[in-house]
């Protein structure tokens, strides 16, 4: 029997997140997520250890100030394929990111605003993605990057 991986566990966990409530800055699931609050929830459900970004907003003309928290979460840069448990932001709109985690080669788990729950969606990853991670080896310690 295989042991799936921590992308394979995150995406896990990110599923049982499904309809848990939206709420700006959450990090409960059972009193409301955002997407960073579904990250969050998720690398601990896996024993993993998250660093969280503080004062972002719905809109951010910039998010350059909080990318190191992926490499500090365990997260590695990735391109080409996708897989599930990667970790992608993406532009809803003029001055929005927003975090999903792959579950498959054609979907994407996040906490949606707009429908006020933890949902799964059909995403075009090529058309969307402006970032991508992936998780590394926890025993490899924390890495350095340019993004």
């Amino acid at each position: 029997m295989d042991i799936p991986d921590d992308g394979q566990r995150l995406a896990d966990a990110a599923s049982t997140m499904i309809g848990c409530p939206f709420r700006l800055f959450g990090r409960n699931p059972a009193t409301g997520l955002d997407c960073v609050g579904l990250l969050i929830a998720c690398l601990e459900a896996i024993g993993r250890n998250a660093v969280i970004p503080i004062g972002y907003g719905l809109r951010n003309s910039a998010i350059e100030r909080w990318l190191g928290c992926a490499d500090r979460s365990g997260f590695l840069p990735a391109d080409g394929k996708i897989l599930p448990g990667d970790v992608l932001i993406t532009r809803p709109g003029p001055s929005q990111h927003h975090l999903m985690i792959v579950e498959t080669p054609r979907a994407a788990i996040h906490a949606h605003a707009g429908l006020r729950r933890v949902v799964r969606e059909p995403i075009d990853f090529a058309r969307e993605c402006s970032a991508h991670w992936r998780l590394g080896n926890p025993d490899q310690g924390p890495v350095s990057w340019q993004h």
